[in-house]
């Protein structure tokens, strides 16, 4: 069965063509700057071929049939017709309390991911463009919805739910919902498959350290706690956005500067985090590089960044009554060996000893980075969502044909 699975931001589709009886990835691309000036689509095949093409792209739906196109053309494609697709895995970040779980897509829960864009404004509306265009262009092809908050959903009510009045719980579904979920799925199971543990008696932290970044808390299989809330802007500081913020903060902003809410959400959202901590960049290479020379604003960050994740870990521990396993997986938890350095040390009280010599420059590999010694499993384990989204995909549609 070929599966193709996609991944629409606001401005960008990433998608992975895999032929699930190898698990082997076909074609992956992406298609860049939709309805911006330079729209380009970039493929490569598991051939080697590569090409990108460049042209007016002005939005999702061009965009998708710029994809489809590419994966049935002579010279680039990876299949003939699009009849070898079996069904489509799509990325959907907000499920809120209907969605524990992916499901096959229909008109009713398209209706509810609609009605979900208010608390994912800035993620909903495009991933569900990428069900529109190929509910468009292939009516009769399998669609399924893999949710970024549909992991979390086992996360208890004194853990989820805020200090304010209970009837706006009711009324609005305001409430910890947490993202990142996949990840945070596979990357805890991957771990445990790896070291040959039982995924459901272990108590793992799990660290998604990227652009945008999430802890999880996973107790017996079940994620019980995460960093992110309503929206992806709480717990850790992030590349641009300011993670945990005393509200008062915002409604003195807001006064002093005469701004309104659209403002103060971008402030939050994009001139945050690193960015505005430091002033050099959202991007923890470039922060890393101004540190080493000197810059006092990006040693800052960087220290806030470190002590922000390892106070979650603390508290996650806490919560869980210790810990069995920590995992480090994005771009920043991957591949960054100080940030994992400066997060783990002073932190042996709990049994957590790094092995910094197979720590040091260790880069998106799997791997086992604590010392024999340490009570506590340290591990890097690259994440692989897509490879999720497709396997939920495969399994659904096999459900579904089963009892149909």
């Amino acid at each position: 069965m070929k599966i193709l699975v996609l991944n629409c931001g606001s401005s960008s589709i990433k998608y992975q063509l895999f032929d699930m009886t190898t698990h082997e990835i076909m074609a992956k691309g992406t298609v860049q700057k939709i309805g911006l000036h330079g729209s380009f689509i970039e493929n490569e095949r598991n051939n080697g071929d590569y090409v990108k093409l460049e042209g007016e792209i002005l939005d999702h739906q061009q965009g998708i049939e710029y994809v489809l196109g590419i994966l049935i053309s002579d010279k680039h494609g990876s299949i003939k017709k699009f009849d070898e697709i079996d069904a489509v895995g799509h990325r959907v970040v907000h499920g809120g309390e209907k969605f524990n779980s992916s499901i096959m897509i229909t008109d009713e829960v398209i209706q509810k991911v609609e009605e979900y864009a208010d608390l994912a404004p800035l993620h909903n509306p495009p991933n569900l463009k990428g069900i529109y265009a190929m509910k468009e262009f292939l009516p009769d092809l399998p669609q399924v919805g893999v949710f970024d908050t549909a992991f979390h959903q086992s996360i208890p009510d004194y853990a989820f739910m805020y200090g304010i009045p209970f009837s706006l719980y009711i009324k609005y579904g305001i409430r910890r919902y947490g993202f990142h979920g996949t990840s945070h799925r596979y990357v805890s199971k991957r771990a445990c498959e790896i070291l040959n543990v039982d995924f459901d008696k272990q108590r793992i932290i799990t660290c998604h350290l990227g652009n945008g970044a999430s802890i999880a808390a996973i107790k017996n299989g079940k994620s019980i706690d995460t960093s992110m809330g309503l929206t992806p802007v709480e717990g850790l500081i992030m590349g641009t956005r300011s993670g945990d913020l005393d509200l008062g903060v915002l409604t003195y902003i807001m006064r002093r500067e005469e701004i309104g809410i659209s403002t103060v959400n971008t402030l939050i959202n994009k001139h945050s985090g690193m960015l505005g901590v430091t002033g050099v960049s959202s991007d923890m290479r470039e922060i890393e590089e101004a540190a080493e020379e000197g810059n006092k604003r990006a040693r800052l960050g960087l220290t806030m960044y470190n002590y922000r994740v390892k106070k979650y870990i603390g508290s996650y521990a806490a919560a869980m009554g210790g810990i069995d396993m920590l995992v480090f997986t994005g771009g920043i938890g991957e591949n960054a060996d100080k940030i994992r350095s400066e997060i783990c040390k002073g932190m042996e009280f709990i049994g957590l000893e790094l092995d910094e010599k197979i720590n040091k420059g260790l880069r998106g590999k799997e791997q086992l980075i604590s010392k024999d010694s340490s009570r506590i499993k340290v591990m890097i384990v690259p994440t692989n969502e897509e490879l999720v989204i497709a396997r939920d995909t495969l399994k659904i549609v096999d459900e579904f044909k089963k009892n149909k």
